[in-house]
C-alpha cells in the first residue's frame, strides 16, 4: 500500500497510511539492493509498504520523487544527503539579525531551483531592523523573480506567508541554525509544538540545532509543512540549472557577451563585467556566481573520477570472478 514518511528516526521510518501511523524499516532486499544513500526513504518520500503486523511495517520500494532537495555531505566525501523530498514549495528561511547574509542566500536558491521545488525567501526576526522595505529590495535583487516575504514569527507577524499556505501542497522549510524555522512551524500551527532555543552570542547571532530529525506536520488549513534541521554549511550537490535561475540576471547580460561561451572573467567584450563597472550589477554578487560554478565544476570532477573507480573496481571483481571459473574448470594434465 501507499505510505509516506512523515518523519526519519536514524534506519526507521514513521509513516502516514490508510491503516494509521506506521513504524516502517526497509526491507533486507531494499537494502542489499540500494547502494546510494540518497536512494532511502526521507521525509516527504511515497513508500510502497507492507503491513507486517500491529503498527510495523517493511519498506519494499521508494516511488519516483517529483522533487528532492539534496546537498553534498561535509567532508571530502562525495555523496548525496537528501534533506526532503516531494516537495511543492521551499521557504528558504534567513534571519535578519547576525545571520543575514545575500551570499548564503544566492546558495541556497541555487539548490532550492535544482530541487525541482518553487522557492520562497523567508526573511525572518524583522522586528529586529528597521528599513524592511529596503532590505526586501536588496533581496529581490539577489534573487529576481523570487517573492521575499519579510515576518517576525516572534511576534506572530507572519500574514506575508498565508499565501504560500496551499491545502495539500507540501512546503519544506531551509535554513541555517538559529534562524527561527521552529519558532515560524509553532506560529503557522497554533501550538507549541517543536523545541525553540535561545540564540547565542559567542556565534555571533547564529543559533544552534534544535531540531534534531525531519518532521512533516499537517497545519490547521491542511498545508503540509516539513521541519528540517539547521545547517551550519550548504555545499551543493549538482546543478541542474539551478545556478542559472538563481543568477538569471547575470544570464540575461551574458547573451550580449562578444563570445557564447564567455565566463566573465578576463574576455574582452564581457557585457557581464560592463554591467559591473556601470554600477548596474553587483561586483559580490558575480563573485559569488564565480564562486558557485567553479564549486560545482570541481564537484563534477570529484563525481567523475569516483564513478571511473567504481566502474574499475567493479570490472576488477568481474574479471576474478571469471578467472576463478576458468581455474575451477580448467583441465588437469598429468
Amino acid at each position: 500500500m501507499p505510505a509516506r514518511v512523515v518523519k526519519q528516526l536514524r534506519d526507521l521510518s514513521v509513516l502516514a497510511s490508510e491503516r494509521g501511523e506506521l513504524r516502517g524499516e526497509v526491507s533486507g532486499k531494499f537494502r542489499h539492493q540500494t547502494t546510494r544513500p540518497g536512494d532511502f526513504p526521507v521525509v516527504g518520500d511515497w513508500t510502497a509498504a507492507e503491513c507486517s503486523g500491529g503498527k510495523l511495517a517493511v519498506i519494499h520500494a521508494v516511488l519516483p520523487r517529483r522533487s528532492a532537495f539534496a546537498r553534498k555531505v561535509a567532508g571530502e566525501i562525495v555523496e548525496a544527503q537528501m534533506a526532503a523530498a516531494n516537495v511543492d514549495t521551499v521557504f528558504l528561511v534567513s534571519g535578519l539579525d547576525g545571520d543575514f547574509n545575500l551570499r548564503r542566500i544566492e546558495r541556497y536558491l541555487t539548490t532550492a531551483w535544482n530541487s525541482g521545488a518553487f522557492p520562497v525567501i523567508v526573511l525572518n526576526k524583522a522586528e529586529l531592523r528597521t528599513g524592511i522595505r529596503e532590505i526586501v529590495a536588496e533581496v529581490e535583487l539577489a534573487a529576481p523573480g523570487v517573492p521575499v516575504a519579510a515576518v517576525s514569527a516572534v511576534s506572530g507577524d507572519i500574514d506575508a506567508l498565508r499565501p504560500h499556505l496551499i491545502p495539500r501542497k507540501t512546503i519544506a522549510l531551509l535554513g541555517s541554525s538559529g534562524v527561527g524555522k521552529s519558532t515560524l512551524i509553532n506560529r503557522l500551527l497554533g501550538e507549541e509544538r517543536f523545541v525553540t532555543g535561545p540564540v547565542s552570542d559567542a556565534v555571533r547571532g547564529r543559533g544552534r540545532h534544535t531540531t534534531t530529525a525531519r518532521e512533516l506536520v499537517r497545519l490547521p488549513n491542511g498545508a503540509l509543512l516539513i521541519d528540517t534541521p539547521g545547517m551550519r554549511e550548504l555545499q551543493l550537490w549538482e546543478d541542474d540549472e539551478g545556478l542559472s535561475r538563481a543568477f538569471d540576471d547575470i544570464e540575461r547580460l551574458g547573451a550580449g557577451c562578444r563570445y557564447a561561451d564567455c565566463r566573465h572573467e578576463k574576455e574582452p567584450g564581457c557585457a557581464v563585467r560592463d554591467a559591473v563597472r556601470a554600477g548596474v550589477l553587483d561586483a559580490g554578487r558575480l563573485g559569488s556566481y564565480h564562486k558557485l560554478r567553479k564549486e560545482l565544476q570541481f564537484l563534477d570532477i570529484k563525481q567523475d573520477v569516483r564513478t571511473r573507480r567504481q566502474l574499475e573496481k567493479t570490472a576488477g571483481r568481474r574479471f576474478a570472478v571469471q578467472l576463478k571459473e576458468v581455474k575451477k574448470h580448467k583441465p588437469r594434465y598429468q
